[in-house]
């Protein structure tokens, strides 16, 4: 009996009984369209809560058809504290205005539940797409579009239920490290291992940068200390305690690193200076992010930059096909010296 009941499909009728509403107003708000019938927010999210804990899915070429084009696409950002976002919600707004597309975007702080709150708030302006930008929990953002019948794509950090277009973490990672290590070597006059810090070893982009600095060293025949793959979060905050930590406790911290991104490297430059490690006695140091101004911290600095233009690029040419396959674009990203 149970299994009959799973089997049958969920209508909207169902959602409005459960819902204590009327079908139109389920409908209205899986449209997109609640707030021209003036339907208050709380009963639009208690409608989409229960489409996405249902496994409502509207029909999403007959969705199409039915509504009005928007011309809106929304995007969704963690953060704008760095360039790379930067970047990207600048490129992107210029790329869809090229496209005849309206650009609302907005930050989210890296917050799961303000991810939801702002697709929802998107999806009640019947945007067309929404992109998820290193959201934390995309396929929840993508359950959420398709119960509104709205497509979604995410950028930067890939999931499992919508196409996904991010750098090859992997292959730069390991050439990254490949560079620092050939600096450090120079510099010591022996082979030595390096140390990683910042990021998110629960996500797929450091889990994958953490697999290539690791292979390098391999490569070269040089073991690497689990101790010294510091993923100790993004904050600048967080590397500079994580380096004070390693120091307390194993009297030195190496003095080749491999940082996560600039705003990591924000951290590590403020424990270079505190500690005493600047001048002659800087480390040896590769960043997986770039920004011009790092050239200026140190004469020896290998960067990666991710390709934004390419990514984006590959971004519209997804949503201009309409394909809604669940693949992964991976884009090479673009190496920088500052000598």
């Amino acid at each position: 009996m149970n299994r009959d009941k799973r089997q049958k499909r969920t209508t909207i009728y169902d959602l409005a009984e459960l819902a204590g509403t009327s079908a139109s107003a389920v409908s209205a708000v899986l449209n997109g369209n609640w707030k021209k019938r003036r339907i208050g927010s709380q009963l639009a999210e208690r409608i989409t809560k229960l489409a996405e804990e249902q496994g409502y899915a509207v029909n999403m070429q007959a969705s199409l058809l039915r509504r009005e084009k928007s011309k809106i696409i929304g995007m969704i950002v963690p953060k704008y504290d760095n360039r790379y976002f930067g970047s990207i919600v600048e490129t992107f707004e210029t790329m869809a205005r090229e496209r005849g597309l309206f650009p609302i975007i907005t930050c989210t702080g890296r917050d799961p539940e303000l991810e939801i709150e702002a697709a929802r708030e998107m999806l009640s302006y019947q945007v067309e797409w929404i992109i998820s930008t290193g959201a934390t929990d995309p396929d929840r953002v993508t359950d959420l579009c398709a119960a509104a019948g709205v497509r979604s794509l995410n950028l930067d950090l890939p999931g499992s239920k919508a196409p996904s277009v991010i750098s090859d973490n992997f292959t730069g990672s390991r050439e990254l490290t490949r560079r620092v290590l050939v600096n450090y070597e120079r510099k010591l006059g022996r082979k030595s291992p390096l140390l990683f810090i910042g990021g998110r070893g629960s996500d797929h982009n450091t889990s994958e940068r953490i697999k290539g600095f690791v292979a390098a060293h391999v490569e070269k025949g040089i073991d690497v200390d689990a101790h010294h793959i510091l993923a100790c979060g993004y904050a600048p905050e967080k590397a500079e305690h994580a380096l004070e930590a390693l120091q307390t406790e194993e009297g030195g911290v190496p003095m080749g690193m491999f940082v996560n991104s600039t705003i990591s490297l924000e951290g590590v430059m403020r424990w270079i200076i505190r500690s005493g490690h600047n001048g002659p006695m800087a480390p040896t140091l590769g960043c997986f992010d770039w920004d011009p101004f790092v050239a200026l911290l140190c004469d020896d600095i290998e960067m990666v930059r991710q390709d934004v233009p390419a990514m984006l690029a590959s971004v519209f040419d997804i949503i201009e096909t309409g394909s809604a396959t669940a693949s992964l674009v991976q884009i090479p990203p673009v190496f920088v010296t500052s000598r």
